[in-house]
């Protein structure tokens, strides 16, 4: 599959790295421009290229940036891809977004709002990067980690879904975006090492 990243930092680059060992087609973008992205792309055979370039590229394209970041992105490129939103709203590195404060709108929604045409859809959020790069295990393994998917486009969710389970980890299905707060921060399940079960005890205890 051809698969788009926006963002190198700690979850893009390791997804760059793990999609492209799993020998997918990887094609790596930031803000700073493809020049700044000579080393990750030697080091991995992906592609370095502008964020045009990349959502243009990808049949799945992963947005990992600052929340605040995504008002910057160029929308239409996204139009109609399947977009997964690895990201979470921190006011004290992404400032004060009124909607988000308020919890009128989940960020995931909010990101959607900014991205129409997008079929967006919320994984990678609650994991820390060094497990996402390390502890996925084959289907069947009792030490699987499951991640939780958001997301309102049921076929969009299920190719992401099938992602999550290519690199390891077991995919619980955690809803609609208008639901994906039940994976943000804060949650029972943000930034633990759950199996299934324990995935849908967590989404399903989470309060507001």
């Amino acid at each position: 599959m051809k698969i788009g990243i926006i963002g190198s930092g700690h979850i893009g680059g390791t997804l760059t790295r793990r999609f492209q060992d799993l020998g997918h087609d990887v094609t790596i973008a930031n803000s700073r421009g493809p020049e700044t992205l000579r080393d990750l792309a030697q080091e991995t055979g992906a592609t370095a290229g502008t964020v045009q370039e990349a959502a243009a590229a990808g049949d799945v394209v992963v947005i990992a940036v600052p929340v605040r970041s995504v008002p910057d992105l160029p929308a239409e490129a996204f139009h109609d891809k399947v977009v997964v939103d690895a990201n979470n709203y921190y006011p004290q590195r992404d400032g004060h977004i009124d909607p988000l404060e308020d919890k009128s709108l989940t960020s995931s929604r909010w990101t959607a709002e900014g991205l129409p045409g997008a079929k967006v859809v919320k994984v990678f959020n609650n994991i820390k990067s060094g497990h996402l790069l390390s502890h996925g295990r084959p289907a069947g393994d009792p030490g699987r980690i499951a991640l939780p998917v958001a997301g309102d486009d049921e076929t969009a969710k299920q190719t992401v879904m099938a992602l999550v389970d290519e690199l390891g980890f077991d995919p619980v299905d955690a809803g609609t975006l208008d639901e994906s707060w039940r994976q943000q921060p804060g949650t029972p399940v943000y930034g633990t090492d759950r199996d299934a079960a324990g995935v849908r005890q967590g989404i399903a205890s989470a309060k507001p």
